[in-house]
């Protein structure tokens, strides 16, 4: 498995640099400013992953757990290294050939953020098989998000409640779907989501820290 996740992921690498004619296209960089927030990033990125170059002595082999943490660092630092590229116009922007279908089939995705629904379903998601939920999934969990709600708020809350899970519900009927992927970001609305998911509907829990910038060559890990 960790083999197969490791080889999974290389290929995705490969698939991710290819255009549409598949070749690169390396140009003259032309003037422009650097993203020191980004370039930052990618530093960092690199700096994290190498610790596993230590951590993993003598022979450098990584189980499951850590070879997905070790990948995820190089696909962000790489990212990064490739919107730097662009600005400068050293690489065209390209648009990435992956039929994400394979990747996410038989899933239904839940979040808390809006921003990913829109992020995902340009990369070709089926708006249909995302939920935002803008609520959680239990009262008892709102009382934790906010100790001082009054009971009287609860009530139109209960009924949003209901809404979200008679969707996901039907969702799973009318797709067909088997399994539940919760993807937030690293926040107490996006914890308490995904704990109370994992309760009722034994749904699989991917935190990140941010969601904003997520990739079409993260997406596939994280569904994978």
């Amino acid at each position: 498995m960790e083999k197969f996740r490791l080889e999974q992921a290389q290929n995705l690498l490969k698939d991710a640099a290819k255009s549409k004619t598949n070749e690169e296209r390396l140009k003259n960089p032309k003037e422009g400013f650097i993203n020191v927030d980004q370039f930052e990033n990618i530093i960092n990125k690199l700096f994290e992953a190498e610790e596993f170059i230590y951590t993993s002595r003598p022979h450098h082999k990584l189980d499951q757990t850590n070879a997905e943490i070790f990948v995820d660092k190089i696909i962000e630092a790489r990212n990064g290294m490739d919107k730097i590229l662009s600005n400068f116009g050293v690489i065209e922007k390209q648009t990435v050939e992956i039929d994400l279908n394979k990747y996410y089939n038989d899933l239904l995705i839940l979040t808390t953020k809006t921003s990913l629904k829109k992020t995902i379903a340009k990369f070709g998601v089926d708006p249909q098989r995302i939920i935002v939920a803008g609520v959680p999934l239990d009262p008892d969990d709102m009382k934790i998000l906010n100790p001082k709600i009054p009971e009287t708020a609860l009530d139109p809350i209960n009924k949003k409640i209901k809404h979200v899970k008679n969707d996901i519900n039907r969702k799973m009927e009318q797709f067909g779907l088997k399994d539940i992927i919760v993807i937030v970001e690293n926040d107490k609305p996006g914890q308490i989501l995904g704990k109370r998911a994992k309760e009722l509907y034994n749904a699989r829990l991917v935190i990140k820290d941010n969601l904003k910038d997520i990739s079409i060559e993260e997406f596939i890990t994280i569904v994978s």
